[in-house]
């Protein structure tokens, strides 16, 4: 009968158990961490689309001679509004996309000329703080 070398054993049950009592421990706490991080990446990224529309906005203001109006929307950066003149877009690259939790962003054209244009965040309702706040021009 041979024997088996020392080198040949495997790991006991114990110490299997102790190495998924640890990742058990580090993923109960990095993950929450980590999610956290997801929230906040997602209000970033609806800022940075704000910012790209605000930026398309102005520069159909320059050349319609002001902001598309509340009915018309974002649509009138890439496709003109009907009877529009000096109309020279689309003035974005692509079509205009949804905030990051699938909702359209809200655009308005106020009374003053300007334009409200945000995000209502992941609860989809005015107000809020952290992932829920509203991002946005108000």
């Amino acid at each position: 009968m041979k024997m088996k070398n020392r080198s040949q054993r495997g790991f006991t049950l114990i110490e299997m158990l102790v190495v998924l009592v640890l990742i058990s421990l580090l993923a109960g706490l990095v993950g929450p961490k980590l999610f956290n991080q997801v929230g906040s990446s997602k209000t970033k990224v609806a800022s940075a689309q704000i910012e790209l529309f605000v930026s398309a906005l102005n520069t159909y203001r320059l050349d319609v001679g002001d902001y598309p109006t509340s009915q018309q929307g974002l649509n009138a950066l890439m496709t003109a509004p009907e009877g529009s003149t000096g109309w020279n877009g689309p003035y974005m690259a692509k079509e205009v996309p949804v905030d990051p939790w699938n909702r359209p962003y809200v655009y308005q054209r106020k009374s003053n000329g300007e334009f409200a244009l945000y995000s209502f965040g992941r609860d989809g309702k005015e107000g809020g703080s952290g992932e829920d706040e509203d991002v946005g021009i108000f």
